[in-house]
């Protein structure tokens, strides 16, 4: 189908709300003047995706997804149901449901994402009865399937995806899992029947390639941790399909829900191949959060190595091969990606709000070492903990665009969306 054809059909078979596309008063927020900061989402209902590692542009660049709901600043329910919906960015914005969720939260909302490599095939986490599953969609055709697990993560050729426990996120780690389900497993400390699994996105098969005893039965630092409380976090695939990294986590007891969705835990990092095999413990500091893939063999972390300063580190998998990114610049923890396109040169980030309320967006030069900082957006003091709205900045897939979450403007969260090719380029 052509260009001109697929654009037409989608915009005269799916139904769905209007947007508008303005450039908005900003308010308490200030960005380069040269940037056209425009706001493609717009109230009735908050706008978001969430997180900042997977594919929320289209390849062509004018389709957007996109999570409405119709409330704010509380834990998500069993019966709270968000909308999936595509925006049309040459088409005034115009918002398009094609479905929704009830497997969601307000980190990583369902895991919504194009399938990679696909412009048609759309991907996210739901709930049917009494299990967690994941739809794919063919936005062009209307047609769907459902696969048995939800997914964590794909890898970069769209066929497998590795997953975990969402059930065991939710009950301990709150604000990262999904409701409705209850853990179970709930009184085991390291289920053997559960951990990481890989499922075929074509067939929906999926086998356990990584149980919680497996990974519990290699000590930290010398100490034996089978008496603690252990589950998986942030699955992230490589740039070539061939290997992914994971974060274990555990705590030493259970307390509260509120206190479990606030810290109290001990984090290392272990890669493995996408069968599980050949695993590699890449980082056991006890510290590290956010991260990406540079390429098939490079992460680079927010980490506080041994006897280093936090920062931001570039690892080399299966070594022990370490040096800092953006030393004395980088200095806050943020969610970070390599902008497409850009032979690594250059780095897109964000910050947690400051002493004034106000998040960074910002890029980095890695050859130069300079930081260009996009705007600066403040953050309303209603939105912490686990319904706080991170900038969770993501590139279009040429690398020309960054969308973000935000309630700078008061309408509570919306998308923005603004060009950062004449700086790239």
């Amino acid at each position: 189908m052509s260009d001109w054809n697929r654009r037409d059909f989608l915009r005269t078979t799916l139904t769905g709300v209007s947007g508008l596309a303005f450039f908005p008063q900003i308010v308490h927020s200030t960005f380069k003047q040269d940037l056209k900061l425009r706001a493609i989402t717009s109230p009735p209902g908050y706008h978001w995706f969430g997180y900042y590692d997977k594919w929320q542009m289209d390849p062509t660049g004018q389709f957007v997804l996109g999570m409405q709901v119709d409330f704010e600043h509380r834990t998500p329910e069993a019966d709270d149901v968000i909308k999936i919906g595509v925006i049309d960015l040459e088409n005034d914005d115009k918002w398009t449901e094609i479905g929704e969720s009830r497997a969601w939260n307000w980190q990583q909302g369902c895991m919504l994402q194009w399938v990679p490599g696909s412009e048609t095939d759309v991907l996210w986490n739901d709930r049917e009865g009494d299990r967690f599953i994941s739809r794919i969609m063919n936005i062009r055709t209307g047609e769907s399937r459902i696969l048995p697990r939800p997914v964590y993560a794909l890898s970069p050729d769209g066929q497998h995806a590795v997953t975990t426990d969402f059930e065991r996120i939710n009950n301990q780690r709150p604000g990262y899992g999904y409701a409705g389900i209850p853990d179970p497993y709930g009184e085991l400390k390291a289920p053997p029947d559960g951990g990481i699994y890989r499922m075929d996105l074509r067939s929906g098969d999926s086998e356990l390639i990584l149980p919680y005893t497996e990974i519990v039965d290699i000590p930290h630092h010398g100490d034996s941790i089978e008496v603690q409380w252990h589950w998986f976090n942030h699955l992230l695939v490589n740039t070539d399909g061939s290997r992914f990294v994971f974060l274990h986590r555990w705590r030493e007891e259970m307390t509260t829900r509120q206190q479990r969705a606030t810290g109290g835990w001990t984090t290392r990092m272990f890669s493995a191949n996408m069968d599980g095999s050949n695993l590699y413990l890449l980082n056991d500091s006890g510290l590290i959060s956010h991260f990406i893939w540079r390429d098939p063999v490079h992460i680079n972390a927010w980490t506080r190595p041994e006897g280093k300063d936090s920062g931001f580190y570039l690892m080399e998998d299966q070594t022990r091969n370490i040096e800092q990114v953006g030393k004395d610049v980088m200095i806050r923890d943020g969610h970070l990606t390599y902008v497409p396109n850009a032979n690594y040169e250059w780095i897109l980030n964000d910050t947690y709000p400051d002493q004034d309320r106000n998040q960074e967006l910002y890029l980095y030069h890695i050859p130069t070492g300079r930081k260009i900082t996009l705007g600066h957006f403040y953050l309303p003091e209603i939105y912490t903990g686990e319904w706080r709205c991170d900038l969770h900045p993501r590139s279009s897939q040429d690398g020309t665009k960054v969308i973000i979450d935000s309630p700078h403007e008061s309408n509570g969260r919306q998308l923005f969306i603004l060009d950062i090719s004449h700086i790239i380029s």
